[in-house]
């Protein structure tokens, strides 16, 4: 029965009534039970020969079974059919670019009279064990774009020396539209990998909130769970186009689910059609590939009468912020340690950097166009580049050098949760808020220190947040590297008081200050 419960209950009543001398006509008006419903089960009481009182005795199980007799299942021939089929064509449904449709239309033509479409599809997927329900992560429009590279290569042969050369195929996805991009490149290294993703965001003309790309070591240097350390290289990719990067986490399938489901539609509206060419060139190959992508982002979504080009027209072109006006110029690094004047040296040229930093040990990244100065990762001054008599580049204000970015975020639950470990953590965590970080991944960096008191209690925790604000850093991996190599455990006044210095929170643009959280 549908609800057992339910069930059971109204069986009861019926019985009780009976028992009391009621017809069935005045049980059937005061149960809802038909009136041949109730004869039934009034008949199943008598044959079963057992009183009321052993009735209210059983429970709902033993209940139902003395009154529903379940009949033998027989299996059709339909089901035999198909049982020994399934293990064949789920072997075949693993090979690449074949489908669930070609599958069910090789059934159909060994079984004829076989079951419909959506049967099919049931009995399939409950023998490949699919059928665990899943929640359907809601997109924002203009957010994120996912990015990966398929597991599945491509190729390319030399017509000279007849040498086949596999190349990695990238993949990008808009989460809202599910606008596609897909361009063949010659390997996963930095490079080819920086240049992808740029045509992926000239390919859909315009920038989004944030890219999701997976672990790969050319976007990530270090992952983790609460906070991933980017590559520099990709980091500035980023900037360059007014975008964070937020990596999926490690082990956490649903992140990158979007971009995954992508790779394997492509498999068969792309890759499927490639493999029945020879290919001689990467140009001549994305050619193709950008052909056979434009059928897919026109098709129609399943169960919609729109598609993904229509969809992202409609709802995602407008939204997406500008592309820079100028292609992205890879960056060159150099350590330098600032001189006592505030200077660092490029090409005999020499930059100032914010008085503090003199005498320390700073990152310095630069292009044709620009300087850029980093401090524990992060920004504390930018010039232009300099190729002119000038030999002195300065900057009067570099405290104002980074704006403001608004955001609508509510931190009050970090702040609420670190307050009751301590006010230091309180001050701590406000100030990880107050970083120039996407939303999301500042909430992630409060979630992993906030979450370090269970493993080593409240008064490391405090501690550690006292001595990271003593080096005015603020984020996760420089509260692990304390707690790990147990720095914690010397005072931080002691410290301050052999090298003479105080805490001092940095008064840059981009820190909103404390009072701001207020």
């Amino acid at each position: 029965m549908s609800n057992k419960t339910i069930d059971m209950f109204k069986i009861r009543q019926v019985l009780r009534l009976y028992a009391d001398g009621r017809g069935s006509k005045f049980i059937s008006k005061t149960t809802g039970v038909a009136r041949n419903t109730v004869k039934k089960y009034l008949l199943q009481f008598i044959e079963l020969r057992i009183t009321i009182d052993q009735v209210e005795s059983m429970s709902d199980g033993q209940l139902a079974k003395a009154f529903f007799i379940q009949k033998p299942k027989i299996i059709s021939s339909r089901v035999m059919d198909l049982d020994a089929l399934l293990p064949e064509l789920v072997v075949r449904l693993r090979r690449r670019g074949v489908t669930k449709q070609m599958v069910y239309a090789d059934y159909i033509r060994q079984c004829p009279e076989g079951y419909k479409h959506s049967a099919f599809l049931v009995r399939l997927n409950a023998y490949m064990g699919m059928s665990k329900p899943s929640m359907r992560v809601p997109h924002k429009v203009g957010d994120k774009l996912f990015i990966d590279f398929t597991g599945k290569r491509l190729q390319v042969v030399d017509t000279a020396t007849g040498e086949v050369q596999d190349v990695e195929v990238f993949v990008a996805i808009l989460g809202c539209s599910q606008l596609t991009y897909v361009t063949a490149v010659p390997s996963q290294k930095k490079e080819d990998f920086i240049l992808a993703c740029e045509n992926a965001l000239h390919f859909y003309g315009g920038v989004p909130e944030v890219i999701v790309p997976d672990n790969l070591k050319s976007a990530v240097k270090k992952a983790g769970r609460y906070e991933s350390q980017l590559n520099d290289s990709f980091a500035a990719f980023a900037a360059h186009y007014n975008t964070y990067v937020f990596p999926a986490r490690v082990y956490k399938p649903k992140d990158k689910a979007l971009v995954e489901g992508a790779v394997k539609i492509i498999y068969t509206s792309i890759f499927t059609k490639i493999d029945e060419k020879v290919y001689s060139s990467l140009a001549e190959l994305n050619t193709d590939i950008l052909l056979y992508l434009k059928d897919h982002n026109d098709t129609l979504l399943t169960g919609c009468d729109y598609s993904r080009q229509q969809q992202f027209d409609t709802l995602e072109k407008s939204v997406l912020k500008p592309l820079n006006r100028y292609p992205y110029d890879p960056m060159a690094t150099k350590a330098a340690t600032v001189g006592k004047t505030g200077f660092v040296a490029i090409d005999h040229r020499y930059y100032s950097i914010p008085y503090k930093f003199i005498g320390k040990k700073i990152q310095l990244m630069y292009n044709r166009t620009k300087v850029e100065a980093f401090s524990n990762h992060e920004l504390i001054a930018v010039h232009v580049r300099s190729f002119g008599k000038d030999k002195y580049i300065q900057n009067e204000d570099h405290l104002a050098s980074w704006h403001k970015y608004p955001t609508e975020w509510n931190p009050e639950k970090f702040i609420a949760d670190a307050a009751l470990v301590g006010e230091a953590v309180a001050a701590y965590i406000k100030k990880v808020l107050a970083r120039n970080e996407y939303p999301e991944k500042n909430y992630r960096a409060c979630q992993g220190i906030i979450n370090y008191k269970k493993r080593v209690g409240d008064l490391r925790l405090i501690n550690a947040c006292k001595r990271a604000d003593s080096f005015n850093v603020y984020n996760f991996g420089i509260i692990e590297r304390i707690l790990k190599s147990k720095a914690d455990f010397i005072p931080v006044e002691d410290e301050q008081l052999l090298s003479g210095t105080g805490n001092s929170m940095p008064q840059h643009d981009n820190i909103r200050g404390e009072d701001y959280y207020q």
